[in-house]
């Protein structure tokens, strides 16, 4: 129906034209690379530019891509390696030396593992620890930067200098692998950071060979895979994926084992029994369905415990002994059902990052003092006013998130107990080390009280996020204050040329999403040329946006990708014309554009369809378009009478609710 706003057809437009191709049901052998392509590849990550090579370094260039063969891996791996070093021809020459001649023609790949051996010899020690604990992880597997760095933390790999921090430490390491193209990123966010990484199939042998032969990880769970000696485990790594019945063996030595790193649906009767690993410091089940609760019920023998992570979903409360767990340091509740967190989880002094799904704030949490992180907690009729006023005291807390669910009588000013409580907390947080604050509601929960009383401003907040059902009816006073704001999600309603003004006055703002209902002026939404001069990704939700966004010349000149929706309906009548200026975003690389089809006439979808599609044609030839049609269903068709206007105007009031794409 209408009301349900639901996408029903998606067309996805690809404008890259350099990429265009067909599917069949074939397969092909993949070629190397031409000469052309491989120098092209080679010198654009050694140098930053194909023309960037020295004179002097040319020949011995060319003699190390014949030694490649085309091969890409072989190519991105040893100009990385060159990246890191000198730009002598006499490093260089040895680093030819290092590399066999016959690349080309091995077709078992020796030469290439050669290659890679080289890059990894290469590497500072604490990276090659850090590489070699990568092989825990199964084959293809996505592996989150920020769990990877604080697995890093608790193992002790991360020696900092001075006073430095230690997760900023790890995610340095992190990306120097990614440099060095020894670790693949997965989704490049707005700051230019990878939210995640995989490890290339050949790369995974060479560090699965290598923690083998070193005993640093033990496998189980892969026949391929040999796990001996079973005397002097350090890392257990148990993949039920690879082979669903593991049976550990009787004569393996469980009790120094420093880390257990469970995937996959082990059998009850197959689970070791947590309370023989006296030594372990990271314990990281993914088990969705068969654990329950009762498996952790010796968990407070664990006494070395730094890093617990529970992806189980059967598990919906844990032992009230969890606070004897003093070395605690990570505490990942998200895939869970735990709900109440037991008392004596504030006796956990030493705990710096507590993830939860929906979980109460406990009472008592002003006692753990070493919280950096605290997500997403869940703030109900439940949750004492004296625990949001604890809130305030944690002064190392840097990312604080929220889920308002109450349904709190205001008799008495019940209400605004809770409200004043939390803003008094928000106030003091943000003056010390707030970098984060998400906001979300399942239930439509007004956020008035944040609209101008956070003074002063959290002069260090980096980001902003709100995803509930309510609007605030114009941007805050204190977000104009946020010159560190990289990171925006906010509901606006109506959102009009002011509110982009402010926004787009923010020095450090590289993403913003603001959703809306409306839009005004109906005529045309200006963005001008001042302003958003970082901006790099700009996602805007609206149902009624009128004609849309017109970006002046010379708008946003750093914006990439762009999600924007436009009323076929409106944009004839209203605009006398189909120009949106996005031939003048020249640095965009994404355009996902939204056709709101209600009301209007299926050549009036088609032609702002290919309006859209001649604009984005005048950009980059590497620019990706996307078309998508909403409530399709709702195009009127030749000779159908138009809507009443009473029906329009019935249907608008149902539309007046949140929209948020995932």
């Amino acid at each position: 129906s209408s009301s349900s706003r639901i996408l029903t057809t998606t067309r996805i437009i690809t404008v890259a034209k350099y990429c265009s191709s067909q599917h069949h049901d074939h397969l092909y052998e993949i070629k190397p690379l031409s000469a052309t392509h491989s120098k092209s590849l080679f010198f654009k990550r050694a140098f930053g530019s194909e023309g960037g090579c020295p004179l002097q370094l040319r020949e011995v260039s060319d003699e190390i891509l014949k030694k490649c063969g085309g091969l890409p891996l072989a190519i991105i791996t040893v100009a990385s390696l060159l990246a890191n070093k000198a730009s002598t021809k006499e490093e260089w020459l040895r680093i030819r030396n290092s590399i066999g001649s016959a690349l080309e023609k091995d077709l078992d790949m020796e030469e290439m593992k050669k290659i890679l051996f080289l890059s990894y010899n290469d590497l500072p020690y604490h990276l090659k620890t850090c590489l070699l604990y990568l092989s825990i992880f199964p084959e293809d597997y996505e592996i989150k930067r920020d769990r990877l760095v604080r697995r890093w933390i608790a193992e002790g790999f991360i020696n900092p200098a001075g006073g430095q921090d230690l997760e900023e430490v790890g995610e340095g390491y992190f990306s120097e692998l990614i440099n060095r193209s020894l670790i693949e990123p997965v989704e490049i966010q707005y700051d230019g950071r990878a939210d995640a990484c995989r490890v290339h199939d050949m790369i995974l042998d060479l560090i699965i060979s290598k923690s083998i032969e070193e005993n640093f990880v033990t496998f189980s769970g892969d026949k391929k895979l040999n796990a001996l000696p079973y005397d002097k485990v350090r890392r257990l790594s148990l993949n039920y994926h690879a082979q669903e019945h593991i049976m550990v063996p009787s004569n393996m030595i469980v009790s120094h084992v420093r880390s257990l790193t469970i995937f996959g649906c082990a059998e009850a009767e197959h689970m070791l029994s947590l309370s023989k690993f006296h030594s372990v410091r990271v314990l990281d089940l993914e088990n969705r369905e068969v654990l329950e609760h009762n498996c952790l019920k010796h968990i407070n023998r664990l006494s070395q415990l730094k890093y617990l992570r529970l992806d189980v979903r059967r598990i919906t409360a844990l032992p009230e002994q969890l606070g004897e767990l003093q070395n605690l340091q990570t505490l990942d509740l998200r895939w869970t059902l735990v709900k109440k967190l037991p008392a004596s989880i504030v006796q956990l002094q030493k705990l710096a990052c507590l993830l939860v799904n929906c979980t109460e704030l406990p009472e008592g949490i002003g006692n753990m003092q070493a919280l950096r992180e605290l997500s997403e907690v869940e703030i109900n009729q439940n949750t004492s006013p004296s625990s949001l006023q604890e809130l305030g005291t944690l002064t190392k807390l840097r990312m604080l998130g929220l889920n308002l669910n109450w349904h709190i009588s205001n008799t008495n000013g019940g209400m605004k107990a809770y409200t004043d409580n939390l803003v008094m907390s928000l106030c003091k947080l943000g003056m010390l080390n707030l970098r984060t604050i998400q906001i979300q509601s399942y239930n439509f929960c007004s956020l008035d009280f944040l609209l101008d009383s956070w003074f002063p401003p959290p002069c260090f907040l980096q980001r902003f996020e709100i995803s509930t059902e309510y609007y605030f009816p114009r941007i805050p006073k204190w977000v104009a204050s946020l010159d560190h704001l990289s990171y925006l999600g906010i509901y606006v309603d109506p959102v009009d040329e002011e509110t982009f003004r402010i926004l787009g006055d923010l020095p450090s703002l590289l993403f913003l999403w603001i959703s809306s209902r409306t839009a005004r002026p109906k005529e045309r939404l200006i963005i001008s040329s001042n302003g958003f001069r970082y901006l790099k990704e700009l996602y805007f939700t609206c149902w009624d946006s009128g004609t849309g966004l017109m970006f002046e010349a010379g708008a946003m000149p750093e914006l990439e990708n762009l999600r924007v929706p436009f009323s076929a309906h409106d944009v004839f009548p209203l605009c006398g014309g189909l120009d949106f200026g996005i031939q003048n975003l020249h640095s965009l690389k994404h355009l996902h554009v939204e056709i709101v089809c209600y009301g209007a006439k299926v050549w009036e979808v088609e032609a702002l369809e290919d309006a859209v599609k001649n604009a984005a044609g005048c950009l980059s030839d590497e620019l990706t378009l996307e078309v998508s049609r909403w409530d399709e269903e709702e195009i009127v068709k030749d000779g159908e009478h138009k809507l009443a206007e009473e029906e329009v105007d019935a249907d608008n009031c149902v539309r007046n609710t949140p929209l948020r794409y995932y």
